[in-house]
């Protein structure tokens, strides 16, 4: 059974940074893709990155480029999102899933991410 739990999610200053962190107990990460997407309240849900582990090449969304890393490490076989200049644009539900389609793959519970002074 595929599992993925975030966690790391939290309140943080305009211009601060957050980690962001996803456990996948039931699969193993360096053998598929993984996408980090976020929902803001009364939007649609956003593609953020995606990090194809074979390869490790990493993409992301012009809104995040720059400001945003996707990480994975094999020995945790955890996901991570590193986020910095953060923006208030930024507060959302963030989730990781397995797969790079974001409206069928597997997702978290997710991790709330608000950034307010």
């Amino acid at each position: 059974e595929v599992q993925l739990v975030e966690s790391g999610g939290g309140l943080v200053q305009p211009g601060g940074s957050l980690r962001v962190s996803c456990a996948a107990p039931g699969f193993t990460v360096s053998s598929t893709a993984l996408t980090w997407v976020r929902q803001a309240p009364g939007k649609d849900l956003e593609w953020v990155s995606t990090i194809m582990t074979t390869s490790g090449n990493t993409y992301y969304a012009d809104s995040v480029k720059g400001r945003f890393t996707t990480s994975i490490d094999n020995a945790k076989n955890s996901l991570y999102l590193q986020m910095n200049s953060l923006k208030s644009e930024d507060t959302a539900v963030y989730y990781c899933g397995k797969g790079r389609n974001i409206r069928t793959m597997t997702r978290g519970q997710g991790t709330q991410v608000t950034v307010s002074s």
